[in-house]
């Protein structure tokens, strides 16, 4: 039996590559989080941004209790099994009618991780609906290999390098997941999914965590870091990172740098391989 999801949802991802909406967080829980997010942009004097949206659980009280949080990792297990390593974590944030968006792409084209099993578990802190720009999946693509992609960056694209695929989905307005705050929605690192920009007046506040049973691999020559949040890593296949202790301290800025320098570095030597 899963232990949060209904099995209509498991039958969905595995059928889908996508399952929604699944409630974890109560009122009183949100308001905390997001509080404590706004706390940390007010005294660093401007919107989360990068590197700091990058692996923010390894920086902030916020992301580290969504990192580990039950029913977070409850909802994960249902679909990959007890040993869970969070291989990377974005905080996306769309400021009030907004046009930032996110391209048509698969998450597996930028993880380099082999078997394709990374789900990713994106927490709302605000309201994720149609007009606040939800994101938006095309069913089934899950079972697609990886599609080539591009670089187009821009002003409004959310991903740095512009990554997403060029015309093939073009024609598609897919489905969407919307999302009330304190839920989530799980999609497989294969489906391809994008986002509009947000039409809302409240910032669209999500943390879409990237959780990968402890088998999987890096590709490469780049050992990467990771984070064991349950069950156990008889593999050994990451750098172990560590649990943050007080937000914001050197110590915790400085293995965030470390972190984020070689996820940035793997996808260097990928943008360099897939050139070739």
């Amino acid at each position: 039996m899963p232990k949060i999801l209904s099995p209509s949802q498991v039958e969905q991802y595995a059928r889908d590559g996508f399952a929604f909406p699944v409630p974890i967080l109560e009122a009183n829980e949100v308001r905390e989080l997001r509080a404590d997010l706004e706390y940390w942009e007010r005294q660093q004097g401007r919107a989360l941004d990068y590197p700091e949206k990058s692996k923010p659980y390894l920086l902030y009280g916020w992301a580290d209790v969504l990192v580990h949080h039950p029913k977070v990792l409850d909802a994960v297990e249902d679909v990959i099994g007890p040993d869970i390593l969070v291989y990377h974590a974005t905080m996306w944030i769309k400021e009030p009618h907004s046009p930032a968006h996110v391209r048509w792409h698969q998450d597996g084209a930028y993880f380099y991780l082999d078997p394709l099993e990374h789900v990713t578990a994106w927490v709302a802190l605000s309201e994720a609906s149609e007009r606040a720009g939800c994101m938006r999946v095309i069913p089934g693509t899950n079972r697609l290999p990886l599609v080539e992609h591009d670089d187009k960056p821009g002003p409004h694209n959310m991903i740095m390098r512009g990554q997403g695929i060029s015309e093939r989905f073009d024609g598609e307005t897919g489905v969407p997941m919307p999302l009330h705050a304190g839920e989530l929605s799980l999609h497989h690192t294969s489906l391809v999914h994008c986002s509009p920009g947000n039409d809302n007046d409240d910032r669209r506040m999500g943390l879409g965590i990237s959780f990968i049973p402890t088998h999987v691999k890096p590709l490469g020559s780049v050992r990467p870091s990771a984070l064991l949040v349950r069950g156990e890593d008889r593999y050994g296949h990451f750098l172990p990172e560590h649990r943050l202790g007080t937000p914001m301290s050197p110590q915790a800025q400085a293995a965030h740098a470390e972190a984020v320098r070689l996820f940035r570095l793997r996808q260097n030597q990928g943008f360099t391989q897939a050139a070739e």
